[in-house]
């Protein structure tokens, strides 16, 4: 070490501050507000493509071909686990979140 220097510690975020009252309040809302939608999202689209309402509609009878492709497995299975990503997606955030700080824009 040079005689005279001193040495200086970096914050890990410089531009970072803590959310304060309202802000807290407005992110745990939108933290609680987007769990529920991925978890109502993903349920829907968990069951909804098994039951008869997703090709027994009227947009569909009009189009057998689109009709006979929704009705298949695939895109069942496909919305089906799409619908528990999104699940998994919602939970996820709700497990990991945390009030750290808030960065700067």
């Amino acid at each position: 070490m040079v005689p005279g220097t001193a040495v200086e510690t970096v914050p890990e975020n410089p531009g970072a501050r803590r959310f304060t009252g309202i802000e807290l309040w407005l992110h745990r809302m939108t933290v609680l507000l987007f769990v529920f939608v991925c978890a109502v999202v993903g349920v829907l689209l968990v069951i909804l493509p098994w039951r008869p309402e997703w090709t027994d509609n009227r947009l569909l009878l009009t189009y057998p071909a689109l009709r006979a492709f929704v009705a298949s497995g695939f895109v069942r299975g496909l919305c089906s686990g799409l619908g528990a990503l999104d699940i998994w997606i919602g939970f996820w955030e709700a497990i990991h979140y945390h009030e750290g700080k808030m960065p700067l824009k």
